[in-house]
């Protein structure tokens, strides 16, 4: 007997142990890993994300959020703030481009209060509950409960009220022009807004539509000019407003604890879309239905990544950046009465066929959230190549910054990287050569916008480099990522069958990084047209020649040449000597030509990593650079650094701007243990994984997997690496290895093992190696 309670009390043991290994695969759905308030503790001067909590569905049409700001203040929710003025449908990508499209619910209770100031509500994060597919707060001043839950293109919202003879909801149709009109026997809202940041044409509408579960008892609209103050005296007994900034009040008693419903659909086509859109997505669901919608929606896709051996801790930062980086870029397209995709043109204005996706900077996603798209999500890449054949279509140009048009924002013409990144990786069902001929043309001309096509086209293809005295700011930042834009260009040239010369032209160009790079100071700098150098320059001068950043931070921009670099400092000796020195510079900054301490800077100083700014994406690879030098162990030990000291989960929880996804896919890959350094050739640098296991289910029935069984957090170091159980000897994974799904396993170690993958053919591709 005493042996079998032994046998029992071992076999109970050791289920638990395994029940609790994989607690947060069976027991909690992912969703609840995913705090959406990460990053939202920021402000003008400080970023730790500069994020809002987004409820939304995955690259859903339109996002929710609380208001805390105000009305066109592209800190629509910080966490710091006190008290909450709306609930509003936001497209915000990023607060430095700010929203479009915007209008607000609000719920209150007694004396009525139209102006956003006055009827704003105390609430505190003890009562907010923040997910992907729902939220949920308390309105102290109205004894008010908010919740959202939402669709594609939809939501439901559910107040809750006291027992109240004055209870009310009030639609915000913002400012720059909206218009609303109630229907009391259908219990219907229906109205528009057309606010934004730029970017669009004149006849540019978002149409929407309420359906509330409740008889209104009085309703007012209000109209305001320009600039007339918002208050009660503009309250009419009206059911119809149209101007500069309208509003509806829909006013009804309530029991204690009385739930009001609100199902609410938007479209950039029309209002009947916008019906279409409700019934649809919504129709007689309840509110909990689409809630659990929702939330199946986020686990499918947050599911498709499963990690294990990690802390509670590196589950919900995981599972957060993994739902930012599946964000952007939006649908921006509808389906109409006969289950056709269509789109409204943030270009032309017209509705025509077809996929449209917006609000993505490709100077920030370029680099890890695009060849994440490329590993994990190739049909959904497919239909967002696809919206660029329809962009340059419509407007002439391929999108640099899209937000829902064309923005003059950041440098370079880095969507030829990820076009070629998705072609040669096998991605089709597209247009390639429509997005071939645009790629020429960006690369030969200035657009309309200086952000789109190639600021400084004709300097740089007569002599090789974006000059410093040309009136073109940020000459030596567009030279280095027109280079690589130019090797993107080359590869896809030769995938495509073009000429030879035409393919020798872009891989030559492809070296014009060595023509703003001063090998006798071992870095990148700005150069004249005569040929000399910038004579304001100083390694920690921000901005200038640079974009948002110093030559600490871009000297190392040449991701399809880290060899071809090296040889540029003298050898690898000399390359390896600079890029420590930016983890053990003092953090120094020049801001003369900003004229302010910009945050980014701030962020750099506040990291406490030397010159290393990862809050700013122009470095971020630069610690993956080892495994080219032969030294991958300080990589692994610096990528280590970066995961456990930048990142968590908490509002913030980031070290800069988030910015699309782009930070986020960082730690998601570096979490992963592998990172594209070069999109384009199909190459990963391997890192340190910060879990004991991870897999990738991927669209094609595989799994990939990383083994890690002695990780933990002093095991930094990769000591030993197979690949399908054979000895592996290279600082890289390859598209062909995810793709297959083999499987990948590491020994970890918390010493170096310094002659691991250390000789030639352990590096990645360079393309000063490619005939050698």
């Amino acid at each position: 007997m005493k042996s079998r309670n032994i046998l029992f009390l071992l076999f109970v043991v050791i289920t638990l142990k395994i029940l609790g290994q994989n607690d947060h695969n069976t027991k909690i759905s992912y969703v609840d890993y995913v705090n959406p308030l990460v990053g939202s503790d920021s402000a003008f001067d400080l970023s730790n994300g500069n994020t809002y909590p987004a409820i939304a569905t995955p690259w859903g049409m339109n996002f929710w959020t609380p208001q805390t700001g105000k009305m066109g203040n592209g800190w629509g929710y910080t966490y710091d703030a006190n008290k909450i003025r709306g609930f509003k449908q936001t497209h915000q990508p990023s607060p430095w481009i700010n929203d479009y499209a915007a209008f607000a619910l609000f719920p209150e209770t007694g004396k009525l209060k139209i102006n956003e100031d006055d009827r704003s509500s105390w609430y505190s994060h003890k009562t907010e509950v923040s997910k992907p597919n729902y939220y949920k707060v308390y309105l102290a001043d109205y004894d008010v409960t908010t919740e959202i839950t939402p669709t594609e293109r939809g939501a439901q919202f559910r107040f809750t009220y006291p027992k109240s003879e004055s209870s009310h909801v009030l639609i915000d149709g913002f400012f720059k022009g909206s218009m609303v009109k109630v229907f009391p026997k259908e219990r219907k809202v229906i109205g528009y807004c057309r606010n934004n940041s730029g970017g669009v044409p004149d006849n540019f509408h978002n149409y929407f539509v309420i359906y509330f579960d409740k008889d209104f008892e009085k309703i007012s609209t209000w109209k305001a000019d320009k600039e007339e103050k918002i208050n009660n005296f503009i309250l009419k007994n009206s059911l119809e407003a149209k101007g500069y900034h309208v509003g509806a009040t829909l006013s009804f008693k309530t029991k204690e604890g009385e739930q009001v419903t609100a199902k609410v659909a938007s479209s950039f086509i029309s209002l009947e879309q916008a019906e279409l859109n409700l019934s649809r997505e919504i129709g007689t669901d309840s509110f909990d239905e689409t809630k659990s919608k929702a939330a199946n929606l986020w686990n499918k896709e947050l599911g498709r990544i499963e990690v294990d051996g990690g802390t509670t801790e590196q589950y919900r930062t995981f599972y957060t950046a993994l739902y930012r980086v599946l964000l952007f870029p939006r649908k921006f397209y509808e389906i109409d009465s006969n289950n056709n995709i269509v789109h409204y043109s943030p270009y032309n204005g017209k509705v025509l066929p077809g996929y449209m996706f917006t609000d993505n900077g490709f100077w920030d996603t370029f680099r890890a959230v695009f060849p994440f798209f490329t590993i994990m999500y190739p049909e959904y890449l497919s239909h967002v190549m696809e919206g660029l054949v329809n962009t340059y279509n419509e407007s002439g140009w391929l999108p640099e910054w899209a937000s829902p048009g064309h923005r003059d924002c950041m440098i370079g013409s880095n969507s030829a990287v990820n076009i070629a990144d998705a072609y040669l990786r096998g991605i089709r069902g597209f247009d390639i050569e429509t997005l071939y001929q645009a790629i020429i043309k960006n690369s030969n001309n200035k657009g309309p916008l200086s952000s789109v096509g190639r600021f400084g086209a004709k300097y740089y293809n007569k002599l090789g480099y974006v000059p410093y005295d040309a009136g073109i700011n940020e000459s030596a930042a567009r030279t280095l990522e027109y280079a690589f834009a130019d090797w993107s260009i080359a590869e896809l040239a030769e995938a495509l069958g073009k000429p030879q010369e035409e393919i020798d032209l872009f891989r030559s160009r492809s070296q014009n990084y060595k023509n703003v790079f001063d090998p006798e100071i071992g870095f990148m700098r700005g150069k004249n047209k005569d040929g000399s150098w910038g004579k304001t320059f100083t390694p920690d001068k921000w901005g200038d020649a640079f974009t948002e950043g110093s030559s600490w931070h871009w000297t190392w921009s040449v991701f399809h040449d880290p060899i071809g670099l090296a040889e540029s400092f003298g050898g690898v000796t000399k390359m390896e000597k600079r890029l420590d020195e930016v983890f053990t510079a003092a953090p120094t900054f020049n801001d003369s030509y900003y004229g302010q301490q910009i945050h980014e800077i701030t962020e750099m100083l506040v990291g406490d990593m030397g010159q290393y700014a990862h809050g700013n994406q122009p470095v971020q690879h630069a610690i993956y650079l080892y495994n080219w030098l032969g030294k991958p162990w300080k990589t692994q030990k610096l990528i280590r650094e970066v995961m456990d000291k930048l990142y968590t989960s908490a509002p913030d929880g980031l070290c800069g701007d988030e910015d699309n996804g782009q930070t986020s896919a960082w730690y998601v890959f570096s979490a992963m243990g592998f990172y594209p350094v070069a999109p384009g050739t199909g190459q990963y640098a391997i890192g340190s994984p910060l879990f004991k296991n991870v897999k990738l289910h991927l669209q094609n029935g595989n799994i990939f997997e990383m083994k890690v069984p002695n990780n933990s957090k002093e095991n930094v170091y990769v000591d030993k690496i197979s690949k399908n159980k054979s000895t592996y000897n290279k600082n890289y994974i390859t598209f062909e290895d995810l793709m297959d799904g083999a499987t990948f396993s590491l020994e970890m170690n918390n010493q170096p093992n310094k002659k691991l993958r250390t000789r030639k053919e352990s590096k990645p591709y360079s393309m000063s190696q490619e005939n050698k």
